[in-house]
């Protein structure tokens, strides 16, 4: 069997407003004998939250590879981290459901992100936001301004929440 592809992603979300106009990024690198190559990308809800946002940009980064892979996932949320590495097995264990036994927020996105899970082998890094980690400065700017143009798209026809 051949050996799973090494990928850095780095994954980021960002709100203006909690909820409000959200974006989501996400840059993945794999080292090759040509060197570094990377792949970014972005998108936006005009009526979500952060944390959702953090959760998308992890799951866009998951999905846009095209096959399994062995990913080390860098995010400044620890939300996400400890979600993808220390919580998830017991919500899924309670039927989506937390310790208290309410309904898990987000659900939908844990589930989505349960699946890539078994696709691939994923090991996730906290990194300090806004600290200088220059992966994270970068998928800072491409949440942020994914939350940005979808916001004054909304203003522009008026949809503003």
């Amino acid at each position: 069997m051949a050996e799973k592809t090494k990928v850095e992603l780095f994954c980021d979300g960002a709100c203006l407003g909690n909820p409000g106009p959200g974006g989501w990024g996400y840059l993945l690198r794999t080292h090759t004998s040509k060197g570094p190559m990377e792949k970014e990308g972005s998108g936006a809800d005009p009526d979500t939250t952060n944390n959702r946002m953090e959760l998308m940009g992890a799951l866009e980064g998951l999905r846009a590879l095209s096959r399994p892979c062995e990913v080390r996932l860098w995010c400044d949320s620890q939300y996400v981290v400890k979600g993808l590495s220390e919580w998830l097995p017991g919500w899924k264990r309670k039927g989506w459901r937390k310790a208290d036994g309410q309904a898990l927020i987000n659900a939908d996105l844990w589930q989505a992100l349960d699946g890539e899970l078994r696709r691939h082998t994923v090991e996730c890094r906290w990194v300090r936001g806004h600290a200088g980690h220059v992966e994270n400065e970068r998928v800072d700017r491409l949440a942020s301004a994914a939350a940005k143009a979808i916001a004054e798209a909304s203003a522009r026809q008026g949809t503003a929440p």
